[in-house]
């Protein structure tokens, strides 16, 4: 096994009402004056916020509030949050939604503390002095952001960047899957693929050395999700597969099924974010359609890791090595298919054109600065053919 380091400083409370408990918790952490930082009006609607507001109210912790985040958040509302936060003397963000709130917030909370332009870390040119402590309340199970030191921004000209760095790290995340009950179906499957995508990403890295630890949680999560994807799809409102899929949102983007590794691939998840940059597509829409087509691309040059996929997650074995990882590869697509994801770009409603497909690779290398991926690097004509064999 590799040397490693595991860092989960974020307290999780789960299970039902544990909403309630954030005020409590807040306060803990000296918060006296939170910004609350939501989605949509659904969080109104259901009746949310006020539980929110009443246990910050319950604790002396007085809060204003700034809603309208969207999927793929935007870097004007950053700003947005920034400048409320400064003007109020903001001193802790809580954000009530998904990734994208909690990404946003990631987000605000770098540029209250740091000061300067919020973009500026986001594309690596400075690194933020400090975060304003976050507290989460999780309402969809997806990016895992309530527990990840990472969050992804997308600007004015449709370009996605993410970031990581320790600072950001929730203190605490409440998770109560009931939240969830509510979401659209398509919603829900767009998490799942998330989730699977997380702990795959990190699963095939050339650098992972024996660790049957790391590789039985990894397989056991992708199972587990896998599973419990398809009883959602069925009935939304199954408490327990909600909770497996709420918790596995957590462990598949912590840290944890990396534990051993050198950090994984990740080049699906950035040929992905210029997907949504440019079209504002859902993320885990946009992971299940290309990444069929980039591991077919790219499974040769890290076979016995594709191959380990196919025979212990969907216990599948070919006549050879490539046969079982080329059969790995059908089985997590046939999943996607399964829980009505799209599995090429024209499905997610996007007619992609030539000039299209150059402007996303070129996007995706850093406009030409960079190849990506661990262990077939990418250039730009690679991610060019990726596109267009995606669609």
């Amino acid at each position: 096994m590799n040397n490693f380091q595991y860092y989960t400083p974020t307290r999780v409370l789960f299970g039902k009402d544990t909403e309630k408990e954030v005020g409590a918790l807040a306060a803990s952490f000296g918060c006296r004056k939170a910004l609350v930082h939501y989605g949509s009006k659904s969080a109104v609607e259901s009746g949310l916020l006020d539980r929110v507001y009443r246990s910050l109210d319950e604790n002396d912790v007085s809060y204003v509030s700034l809603g309208g985040v969207a999927p793929n958040p935007r870097l004007s509302k950053v700003r947005e949050g920034v400048d409320l936060c400064q003007k109020e003397g903001v001193d802790f963000i809580l954000a009530v939604g998904g990734g994208s709130v909690i990404d946003s917030s990631k987000a605000i909370g770098y540029g209250a503390a740091s000061g300067g332009e919020v973009w500026d870390f986001y594309e690596q040119k400075r690194v933020p002095t400090g975060c304003l402590p976050i507290g989460c309340v999780l309402t969809i199970a997806a990016a895992g952001s309530e527990m990840s030191d990472s969050s992804v921004i997308t600007n004015d000209d449709g370009v996605k960047r993410g970031y990581s760095n320790d600072v950001c790290r929730p203190k605490f995340a409440a998770m109560n899957p009931e939240l969830t009950f509510t979401l659209p179906p398509y919603q829900i499957a767009c998490g799942c693929v998330d989730i699977v995508m997380h702990t795959l990403e990190r699963w095939l890295d050339p650098k992972r050395a024996d660790s049957e630890l790391t590789d039985s949680i990894a397989i056991a999560l992708i199972k587990t999700v896998t599973r419990n994807a398809l009883i959602l799809k069925d009935n939304p409102r199954d408490y327990n597969a909600a909770a497996e899929i709420m918790w596995a949102s957590s462990l598949s983007h912590n840290g944890l099924t990396g534990c051993g590794g050198s950090g994984g691939d990740w080049s699906t998840h950035q040929i992905e974010h210029e997907l949504s940059g440019m079209f504002d597509v859902a993320h885990g829409a946009g992971l299940s359609a290309v990444w069929a087509t980039w591991a077919r691309y790219v499974y040769k040059s890290l076979l016995p890791r594709f191959a380990k996929l196919g025979a212990e997650a969907f216990g599948v074995a070919g006549d050879s090595e490539e046969d079982t990882a080329l059969l790995a590869i059908d089985n997590m697509e046939a999943f996607f298919k399964s829980i009505n994801m799209p599995t090429s770009i024209h499905e997610l409603g996007v007619d992609l054109t030539e000039e299209q497909a150059k402007e996303l690779a070129f996007r995706c290398s850093f406009f030409g600065k960079r190849k990506l991926g661990s262990f077939y690097p990418l250039d730009v004509s690679d991610l060019e053919a990726i596109y267009r064999r995606s669609l």
